[in-house]
């Protein structure tokens, strides 16, 4: 099989990464670049039609994008450590946590990046005022999930798990972007000190 993706600072190919790494699978990233917008080409869009990354292509040629899809895929075929949750609870709990963290953080940050980052101008057409404001969205993300983890050791309970990763990439790629973690957020600065330190992180 092979694994397309982008080098840091890209957030979802960075997703996968991280979760591989915690399941100890050895898979090498075949790296697009998108710089030269190699992603937008017609031979990689007939492997994802949407054109962007990651994507997995299996031995059979079926294509998988999306990088919670592609991360279920190998919670399946590689079920230990389990990274989606094990009873009924804890698997409804980690997909409430990534769809609140899809929609509640990485949408702001998202927008920021598209409408008001210098980095992204020459690439489609900016409305600044509408990507500035995303910035106090982005703060009350925060003190949103700051209320949340409040005696937590992990999103999305006792266990590290796939709500903490698409978390983890998200806020760092939105510091990369210019928006820091605020200092005030204790509860949120040690989640996000406790992610950070497993070696997964670098991946």
């Amino acid at each position: 099989m092979i694994l397309y993706g982008a080098p840091n600072p890209a957030p979802n190919p960075r997703r996968v990464r991280i979760f591989l790494a915690e399941k100890g699978i050895d898979l090498r990233e075949t790296q697009v670049d998108m710089m030269k917008r190699e992603h937008k080409s017609a031979e990689f869009r007939a492997k994802n039609s949407m054109g962007q990354l990651p994507a997995l292509e299996l031995d059979d040629g079926t294509c998988i994008a999306e990088t919670v899809a592609i991360c279920r895929y190998f919670d399946e075929t590689n079920p230990k450590p389990p990274m989606f949750g094990v009873t009924p609870v804890e698997k409804a709990l980690v997909d409430m946590w990534v769809r609140r963290t899809e929609f509640t953080v990485m949408m702001p940050v998202g927008n920021f990046w598209r409408h008001a980052h210098p980095r992204t101008a020459a690439l489609l057409t900016q409305f600044k005022e509408f990507g500035e404001s995303n910035k106090e969205i982005y703060r009350g993300a925060q003190r949103y999930l700051d209320r949340e983890l409040d005696g937590k050791a992990w999103l999305a309970g006792e266990r590290y798990s796939m709500a903490d990763i698409c978390l983890l990439t998200t806020v760092d790629f939105a510091d990369w972007i210019g928006l820091p973690l605020e200092d005030e957020h204790s509860n949120l600065r040690a989640w996000h000190a406790r992610a950070s330190a497993r070696p997964s992180a670098t991946a």
